[in-house]
């Protein structure tokens, strides 16, 4: 393995939170180099971070990601710092992203916003002087902070801010203000319009050319197609209703299916939405195959732009463990 590689725990949660170390120390083995992890209504993300470092020290660690809305600038920067002073060593990637409505509003009971762009311009710049150590000032429409100084002690090493981004305007903020951004529920055939965004909000804000790392989640899985079919059209129809990704679907040229899912959703048929997800779409995005179809699909999001493939294993399959380390030998290849 050659390149720079990841895996996330986002999808394994029914490996329950010891899981994660035991994930972390196998990918560890296979020359990884990142592990991450989302955040809904499971394992708080920056607790399983550090287990998972305790278990595999060299790999860095990831939020990928936590929804800006349920903590403030400056107790991102406090998690974010203890879990770099915890493993001085390792790089510490914080990523954020306005999440859904649903994840916010019903599951979490904080308001999701009107203003999401620029609700995350103001809390990426907040945080980023909050990560700096030096007090701070601020006041802004969302964020309003008076000689507020993070106290934790870091070494040498500083978290980076990553942003989860679908769609242009947030992918040019990422460009603009991120050390990277983080892709995920796209084909590779849809990375290289993104990619173009993030240098176009580079170039805006005067940064050099690659100075934001692109980052994509990449769902795969060495299983049979017919075991995990219907659990990928079950997880695509539950992004294709959250009206952020369905817009990123429909640009990836998903649109007659996205089409049909929403009205069928709208109607109050939710087999009919779950039908409506096409197999072309399963296969460009939750791929599933043998060890050489899911090497080629890494590598094909590679050669369409992306640095920093992490893998999110699909653990469909009687042996989830199984599946899950089967499929990262497999990516591993694809770098």
């Amino acid at each position: 393995m050659s390149g720079t590689i990841g895996v996330t725990f986002a999808s394994l949660p029914s490996l329950g939170i010891t899981g994660a170390p035991e994930v972390a120390r196998r990918a560890e083995s296979m020359g990884y180099s990142s592990f991450w992890t989302a955040e809904t209504t499971g394992a708080e993300a920056f607790t399983l971070l550090s287990l998972a470092g305790e278990a595999a020290p060299s790999l860095g660690l990831g939020t990928g990601v936590i929804a800006l809305q349920l903590r403030t600038p400056m107790l991102t920067a406090m998690s974010a710092a203890t879990l770099q002073a915890a493993h001085p060593d390792s790089d510490v990637f914080v990523g954020v992203g306005i999440s859904s409505p649903v994840v916010v509003g019903k599951w979490h009971g904080a308001e999701y916003g009107s203003k999401p762009l620029s609700q995350t311009r103001e809390f990426l710049t907040v945080l980023r002087e909050c990560l700096s150590g030096e007090a701070v000032s601020f006041k802004g429409d969302f964020y309003s902070l008076s000689r507020s100084k993070l106290s934790a002690r870091m070494g040498e090493k500083r978290p980076k801010l990553v942003l989860g981004a679908l769609n242009e305007k947030m992918l040019q903020l990422a460009g603009e203000l991120c050390d990277g951004v983080l892709l995920n529920y796209l084909p590779a055939t849809h990375v290289p319009w993104c990619v173009e965004r993030v240098r176009e909000g580079e170039e805006r804000a005067g940064r050099e050319p690659g100075s934001c790392t692109i980052h994509a989640y990449v769902h795969v899985g060495v299983v049979e197609r017919d075991e995990g079919i219907d659990l990928a059209k079950r997880d695509l129809f539950s992004y294709a209703v959250v009206d952020a990704y369905a817009k990123s679907f429909e640009r990836a040229g998903y649109g007659d299916s996205i089409r049909a899912v929403r009205e069928a959703h709208a109607a109050g048929d939710r087999d009919g939405a779950v039908a409506a997800i096409s197999d072309e779409m399963v296969d460009g995005i939750d791929i599933m195959g043998t060890h050489e179809e899911v090497a080629a699909a890494v590598k094909a999001y590679v050669a369409a732009g992306v640095e920093s493939p992490i893998v999110m294993p699909l653990p469909w399959g009687k042996d989830r463990m199984g599946v899950t380390e089967a499929t990262l030998r497999a990516a591993a290849e694809g770098v």
